[in-house]
Parts: C-alpha cells; sequence; structure tokens
C-alpha cells in the first residue's frame, strides 16, 4: 500500500506532466528479469495508480509476460524532463496479474482498433511479414463484426505493488534533490540522498 504522501506526490506531478504537453505523460519505463537473469526494458503506458500501486496492460503471452512469470520484480521510471529542471519518479515492487474483472473493465474502455489487435498480435513472437499480421486482423475484424470485442484471455493488467519510491527532482550544476520512500513491512520511510 502506498503512503497518502507518496500518493499526492506522485499525483501531483503526474498532472503537472500533462499539464505541460508532454505527449505521453503516462509514457514509464519498465525493466524486468528473465528466469536466466537477463534484464529488458520497454516503455509501456501507465493506466491507474492508487493506493494499492501502479497498473499497466499488456499480453501475457509476450516477452515481458514471461519475464513478469518468472521473475515478478520489477522496475519503473518516468522522466518528464520538462518540468522544473527534469523530475524523475523511480519505483521498485512486484507486479502481479489484475483480477479479471479489473483487466475486463479497462479492456471494454480501449478504441475498438486496439481491441482486434489484442487478438491478433502474437506479441513478441516472429513476424514473417507484414501481410500475415493484417491478416490476421482482418480475420478478427470479421470474427467481432457486429458485437462488442472480448477481452482475450491472453491479455490484461498488472499491478507493480511498491517498495520503493523516488522522487528525482533536477537541479542546475546536477545539484539534484533526491527524496526516497522505502516500505518495510506496512511501514514508509523518507529519507534524502546525495545526488
Amino acid at each position: 500500500m502506498l503512503s497518502p504522501d507518496i500518493l499526492q506526490t506522485f499525483r501531483q506531478l503526474l498532472e503537472e506532466a500533462k499539464a505541460s504537453g508532454d505527449p505521453e505523460p503516462t509514457a514509464v519505463n519498465l525493466a524486468s528479469v528473465d528466469a536466466d537473469g537477463r534484464v529488458a526494458s520497454r516503455i509501456v503506458l501507465l493506466k491507474g495508480a492508487d493506493e494499492r500501486g501502479l497498473r499497466f496492460h499488456t499480453n501475457y503471452d509476450s516477452d515481458k509476460g514471461g519475464q513478469l512469470a518468472a521473475h515478478p520484480q520489477v522496475a519503473l521510471c518516468f522522466h518528464w524532463k520538462q518540468l522544473r529542471h527534469g523530475v524523475q519518479v523511480r519505483v521498485e515492487g512486484v507486479a502481479r496479474k489484475l483480477q479479471a474483472e479489473e483487466s475486463d473493465a479497462y479492456f471494454a474502455t480501449r478504441p475498438r482498433g486496439s481491441q482486434v489487435g489484442a487478438w491478433a498480435s502474437l506479441q513478441s513472437q516472429t513476424l514473417p511479414d507484414r501481410h500475415s499480421f493484417d491478416e490476421r486482423v482482418a480475420r478478427y475484424e470479421r470474427e467481432f463484426e457486429g458485437r462488442d470485442v472480448p477481452r482475450p484471455p491472453h491479455w490484461g493488467g498488472y499491478l507493480v505493488e511498491p517498495d520503493m519510491v523516488e522522487f528525482w527532482y533536477g537541479a542546475e550544476f546536477r545539484l539534484h534533490e533526491r527524496v526516497r520512500w522505502s516500505r518495510h513491512g506496512q511501514t514508509w520511510t523518507r529519507r534524502l540522498l546525495y545526488p
């Protein structure tokens, strides 16, 4: 559970990033590790934040889905370079699948083309040519024509339950301010770090 102070600070910074004109303020780097210890990172979109943690959605059969199944410990990093002298929010914790009802509710809000794409894409698998993917898209457009597109069973959300959150505020001459929150059981402690 995130403390009210952490959640309030994060939400305030996210709103500032949205108001700043950032074209993708919810973009966040997600780093994960596979069963062999190889680290991978990519950008995902934040789809919610509350006292439980931060949420994103993906294909469970993708490379990242396999990595999260093998090793659920993850790191997230937001970078809003247009805020102040630059702001980063670093989060570390465990990623767990959301309940099906939460994934269903979010999936229903997605544009229809994105819903069809979730069925058509064999995410992270080898694609022989673009035409093969276009054919799969057309196939699922026909299959769901005239009705709602249900959420595929291989697609859904994750909740990252943080045990560390750091707010990094850039400053001139690299004299940054770093505020780190660490969770021990249900208690969060705050400390400053040298830049």
